[in-house]
């Protein structure tokens, strides 16, 4: 494997810090929102899976309708091998800025994964929110 690199990217969704907080984190919301099976525990500690076991890892630190920071990984990296993910909420007078950060992305990966966070995460997320 080669370097890591990070990936960041916003949006802004017409919905409210909880609503986003919950379909990131809730198992039904997000699997509704992605059309996959998810399985997301709410524990410190806990474990996640979602797009169908193609994403794993789990969760260091929760700040309710404000951030979710968690361990990461695609099924196809090297084994073992995790990145770090952090989504933060603020409010802003549109809804709300979500600004999400992933560090550790294997350099070879990082095209992939950025494009898959906007077509499989932020664009589905937005229509599910703002339907």
């Amino acid at each position: 494997m080669s370097t890591a690199t990070s990936i960041r990217q916003t949006a802004i969704f017409k919905a409210s810090p909880h609503e986003v907080y919950e379909a990131l984190i809730d198992s039904k919301k997000h699997s509704e929102f992605t059309g996959s099976e998810a399985s997301i525990s709410r524990a410190f500690g806990g474990r996640f899976s979602t797009w169908d076991g193609y994403a794993e890892g789990k969760n260091l630190e929760f700040v309710p309708d404000e951030k979710i920071v968690q361990t990461w990984r695609a099924s196809d990296w090297p084994e073992g091998y995790y990145s770090k993910v952090t989504f933060m909420l603020a409010l802003v007078a549109s809804g709300t800025l979500l600004t999400f950060y992933q560090t550790d992305v294997p350099d070879e990966f990082k095209k992939e994964i950025a494009r898959g966070w906007r077509e499989y995460y932020r664009q589905p997320l937005k229509r599910y929110l703002e339907k």
